[in-house]
C-alpha cells in the first residue's frame, strides 16, 4: 500500500471507517431509533466528506489542465518563432 495514491488512501480510510461504524452501531446498547438517527447523522458526515473532496480533486484537475494549456501555448509561440526564423534562414540562403 506504500505505492498507492492519497486518493486510494482516503478511500481505503473511508471504507474502514464505514465498517467500523456500522460495526459499532450493530454492538452499540441504544435503541433502535438513537441508532437510525446516528446511522443518518454519520452517512451525511460521510457525504459531506467525499462531497468535499470530490470538489477539490475538480479543482486540483482544473488547474493541472490549465497549467497544461500554458504549456502548450509557448510551445506553439516557441515553434512559430522557430519555424519563422528557419523561412528567414532559407530565404536568404536562396536569395544569394
Amino acid at each position: 500500500m506504500a505505492n498507492c495514491s492519497v486518493t486510494t488512501k482516503a478511500a481505503y480510510f473511508i471504507a474502514g471507517a464505514g465498517i467500523g461504524a456500522a460495526i459499532t452501531l450493530l454492538f452499540a446498547p441504544e435503541s433502535g431509533e438513537e441508532i437510525r438517527r446516528r446511522i443518518v447523522e454519520k452517512t451525511q458526515e460521510g457525504r459531506d466528506f467525499v462531497t468535499s473532496k470530490g470538489r477539490e480533486l475538480r479543482k486540483h484537475a482544473e488547474d493541472l489542465i490549465d497549467e497544461g494549456k500554458d504549456v502548450v501555448n509557448k510551445q506553439k509561440a516557441r515553434l512559430a518563432d522557430v519555424l519563422e526564423s528557419g523561412k528567414h534562414a532559407a530565404r536568404e540562403t536562396f536569395s544569394r
